[in-house]
């Protein structure tokens, strides 16, 4: 799977008195479907996915797979503490045609559950616990349909060295890096490309050079077992006359070399995170401004680092006070731009007057 470009993280909206609105969700994934991001992440850290009970997690799942076009790349975030419970989850995301599971370090398996801790050091706690996880994420890839991205993220970080061990796995495809300082994300970043450059794997792409995700597939399988439809079988003629139906243009694909695949989710370091060998980018911002962190991406592909840079301060204010102000934040940042967000469920709570106010202002200039 390809993992180039914008692929925007969902926020997930509830009611007032903390229900899914599905259909709030079902709204907002065709309206990003709209946008030019290449996918769409679906639970990720951003969506308050460990406050979802399992059959919520599977509705949200449904829905947004339900509601997405086919030509996005669909990612399904499983945060989920054990093994069982993840490929339980992986396989529902395979059985909706979704592209890739994200998958993070459990918080029973965090370093940082250990307080402060030289990770250079070979104490039995940490060894146990990195071993632990390196079992956690190979087991996940051996047995998971769909291939397995990583998700590192602030608090529950994978070291770089067991996830450049771990990006060996042949169904481990490429690492979300979100939540650093722009020169910890930079240094992360980098690493893994170099690690990447040494992985070569064949994904296969449109003529375009675009993703080609499963969606995509199954409709083309489906438009070439359309059988002829004879006009005999119709009216109840004797005379069978075969008339072939109208089909859809058939779906060209080719194949393209990628290594590693890495997506920067620093909202504020994009750019950054792209100059260092980041493939793709996946700002949790993005939720409440997608064709504005796309504009930073465009600009870097296209080889316009002064327009880059103009488009990455742009977004870089308000994407931090979004980003600091939790679910919350940024829900009300989405909804500021037309997307539903509304509230966070508790125990997270919403901006109070005086950040919404700052936030508002800080949005204004980033209106779709």
């Amino acid at each position: 799977m390809l993992l180039e470009g914008l692929h925007i993280p969902l926020t997930t909206p509830f009611h007032p008195d903390g229900r899914l609105a599905l259909p709030k969700l079902e709204s907002n994934v065709a309206r990003y479907s709209k946008t030019p991001a290449a996918g769409l992440i679906i639970l990720g850290p951003s969506a308050e996915p460990t406050l979802l009970s399992d059959d919520e997690t599977r509705d949200v799942l449904r829905t947004a797979a339900q509601a997405a076009a086919p030509e996005k790349v669909l990612l399904a975030g499983i945060a989920r503490d054990s093994v069982r419970s993840v490929l339980a989850l992986a396989d529902f995301a395979a059985q909706l045609h979704y592209d890739a599971i994200l998958v993070g370090v459990p918080p029973v398996l965090a370093l940082e559950g250990l307080g402060p801790v030289d990770l250079s050091n070979t104490s039995k706690a940490v060894k146990s616990l990195l071993r632990e996880q390196r079992t956690f994420f190979q087991t996940v890839a051996d047995r998971s349909e769909l291939p397995v991205i990583l998700l590192s993220v602030t608090g529950r970080f994978l070291r770089i060295p067991d996830s450049v061990e771990l990006a060996s796995h042949p169904n481990i495809i490429g690492i979300v890096h979100a939540g650093k300082s722009a020169e910890i994300l930079s240094g992360r970043i980098r690493a893994h490309a170099e690690t990447g450059a040494s992985i070569r794997r064949e994904v296969t792409v449109t003529n375009t050079f675009a993703a080609v995700t499963a969606r995509m597939k199954l409709a083309a399988e489906a438009t070439a077992q359309t059988a002829l439809v004879s006009v005999g079988s119709l009216t109840g003629s004797a005379t069978a006359i075969a008339e072939p139906p109208a089909l859809a243009p058939a779906l060209r694909t080719r194949t393209k070399s990628v290594g590693f695949q890495i997506l920067s989710g620093n909202s504020s370091s994009l750019l950054a995170a792209l100059n260092a060998g980041a493939t793709g980018i996946a700002p949790a911002f993005a939720a409440a401004a997608p064709q504005a962190c796309y504009e930073v991406y465009a600009a870097w592909k296209d080889g316009d680092q002064s327009l880059a840079e103009e488009k990455q301060s742009r977004i870089r204010e308000a994407a931090a006070l979004a980003g600091s102000l939790g679910p919350g934040g940024l829900k009300y940042a989405c909804d500021l731009n037309g997307y539903a967000g509304g509230l966070p469920r508790l125990p997270h709570l919403p901006p109070n007057g005086e950040q919404c106010a700052t936030l508002e202002a800080l949005m204004h200039p980033l209106r779709n």
